[in-house]
């Protein structure tokens, strides 16, 4: 029996999510959280096999930083598979980077998430052929490792969007918007804001 744990800040999906897992007889699902630190807490209180985890979280922890932290952890860890709607070159090759399991699209059929489940509880790399290309590749250019969030604020500064409209389209705080711009520069070698986002659609982290 595989232990599985779902982790989606949506709750109709996450209640979707749970309800496909449980009918599956060689799955158990072990918990449901909202967050990667719910996420995080609730590991370590069931000991899952696998951590089925959406890449986008809101607020705190993303897909990744999930990732990054249960491999830094005592022990091997559950595998962690990252199921999301983002197809972007750069978010898969992140994932993967932090020790991700694989990197599966919402729109898979029910039966490619169960089985890259049981894949990921192997120990073998969910990918699809096509995705596992598109990663080799961008791993081989060096992509800046930017958090999904340092993304979205790019792809808003990107619009032209001022720093008070970023906030309020993401729902955080003027100053948390501009810290994620001081990563991302610095992350980016930027030192403005048309800077920060030439360098960030020459590695294709815009799409």
């Amino acid at each position: 029996m595989i232990r599985v744990l779902v982790v989606d800040d949506h709750p109709v999906v996450r209640s979707g999510l749970q309800a496909l897992l449980a009918s599956e007889p060689g799955l158990s699902v072990v918990g449901a959280a909202a967050s990667g630190e719910e996420a995080l807490a609730l590991v370590a209180a069931h000991t899952p096999d696998v951590v089925l985890c959406d890449l986008r979280l809101g607020e705190g922890l993303d897909g990744v930083g999930v990732t990054a932290a249960l491999r830094k952890g005592p022990g091997p860890g559950p595998a962690v598979l990252i199921l999301t709607t983002y197809d972007n070159d750069s978010d898969i090759a992140r994932a993967v980077l932090a020790g991700a399991a694989g990197y599966l699209l919402k729109d898979a059929e029910p039966a490619a998430i169960v089985r890259g489940i049981a894949d990921a509880a192997a120990g073998r790399l969910v990918l699809s052929p096509e995705l596992e290309g598109r990663v080799v590749d961008r791993m081989a250019r060096g992509v800046p490792q930017l958090s999904a969030r340092e993304i979205d604020v790019l792809r808003l500064v990107a619009d032209g969007l001022a720093n008070k409209e970023i906030a309020r389209r993401l729902f955080i705080s003027e100053g948390t918007v501009k810290t994620h711009l001081v990563h991302a520069f610095g992350k980016l070698d930027a030192d403005s804001r048309t800077a920060a986002v030439a360098a960030a659609r020459h590695h294709g982290l815009l799409g």
